[in-house]
């Protein structure tokens, strides 16, 4: 499907973008170029295959919440530039 340059400004328009006369003609033909693709694809006899969102089946990789004891305070704050408190001291980010 070739699309024409008054198409593509037009496309450019509504993405808010502006394109130089260069832009037009490289634009024309990427554009339908993807369009021709596209129009491959739904050649494809697709009749009898369920719709998916995804071609392999997804599961959770990640491991089991389970509780465990966290570090000493002491242990946390050693590595912290700062402390006060037993807390971690840092810089205000807002005045």
């Amino acid at each position: 499907m070739a699309l024409t340059s008054e198409e593509v400004l037009h496309i450019a328009r509504l993405a808010r973008i502006a394109l130089t006369e260069e832009d037009v003609r490289r634009f024309t033909a990427q554009l339908s170029g993807i369009l021709d693709h596209f129009t491959a694809l739904a050649a494809v006899d697709t009749t009898g295959l369920d719709p998916t969102a995804h071609p392999l089946p997804l599961s959770n990789v990640m491991r089991d919440d389970l509780v465990a004891p966290s570090l000493p305070q002491d242990l946390a704050l050693a590595n912290a530039p700062r402390t006060e408190d037993g807390y971690v001291r840092v810089r205000a980010v807002l005045e």
